[in-house]
């Protein structure tokens, strides 16, 4: 339900927007005498550019922009709401709404810093391995420069990887305990499970990608690059969305009662009133 608020306006908006622009709502036939001619056609033109494809593009980019304002306050929503059910405590879904809201300053400070810091640890070892293996392939032998880069992308991978997990549940942090911009605190609430963290990370990604590409292999061959087609990705994404946002949640909450013994305060506190 809130992310059906947050998002719901906006995937409307990015419908109107491509049916303006002269997509078909239905669906933009493809060439060929048999069906699979018309399927195989449809795939193909939705995954190629040209001039039709503009309110599509329009569309993007506007819920991207939209989103980037929008997601944070429905993830922290969604936080607040997994908050009160772990307190076994009444709430609405206006209420967390507005609690999130109040949040949203240092929610899009920190979402900014952390974009910036992401972008400095994945490209600087980007740069380190094309350079690395252009110069062995040029110097030594193409076969060894190949296999010293993908050597170093797999280790740099990881690493990002590790470093990433570490430091993502500062979001969390700034919504729940109200610190920003929350790397440290994410730092110490991960130590000693950022292996088990990142592989549930990876999980959660290959749900997401394989949900993804199914609706995406299945009706943009029968749909086309059409706005029903965008309709039916766009629930789709709210669905894995959904699914990665209560688990980013109940991993956030898990290490808050791990780290903060919240369990053990809430039951002294139950014992002292006694």
């Amino acid at each position: 339900m809130i992310l059906i608020v947050f998002m719901g306006p906006v995937y409307l908006l990015q419908a109107i927007v491509q049916m303006a622009t002269g997509i078909s709502f239905f669906r933009e036939s493809g060439t060929g005498g048999q069906w699979y001619e018309q399927l195989l056609s449809n795939l193909d033109s939705s995954s190629s550019f040209d001039s039709s494809s503009l309110g599509t593009d329009i569309g993007l980019i506007v819920v991207g922009m939209v989103s980037f304002l929008l997601f944070p306050v429905a993830e922290a929503a969604i936080l607040f709401a997994m908050q009160h059910i772990q307190k076994e405590e009444e709430y609405t879904v206006t209420s967390v709404i507005k609690k999130a809201f109040h949040r949203f300053w240092p929610m899009l400070g920190s979402s900014i810093l952390f974009g910036i810091i992401l972008l400095g640890i994945i490209l600087i070892p980007i740069l380190i391995v094309a350079f690395s293996g252009a110069t062995l392939a040029a110097t030594v032998h193409p076969i060894i420069g190949i296999l010293v880069g993908l050597l170093l992308f797999i280790g740099f991978a990881v690493g990002v990887g590790l470093l990433i997990t570490r430091w993502s549940f500062y979001f969390g942090s700034v919504v729940l305990d109200k610190v920003s911009p929350g790397f440290t605190r994410s730092w110490r609430l991960s130590r000693k499970r950022t292996w088990i963290l990142f592989g549930l990370y990876i999980v959660f990604y290959l749900i997401v990608s394989i949900i993804s590409f199914a609706v995406q292999l299945t009706f943009g061959a029968l749909l086309g690059d059409s706005v029903l087609l965008g309709l039916i990705s766009n629930l789709v994404s709210l669905f894995s969305t959904m699914i990665f946002s209560v688990g980013y949640g109940v991993m956030y909450l898990d290490l808050k009662t791990r780290n903060d013994a919240e369990d053990l305060k809430e039951l002294i506190e139950d014992y002292q009133s006694i």
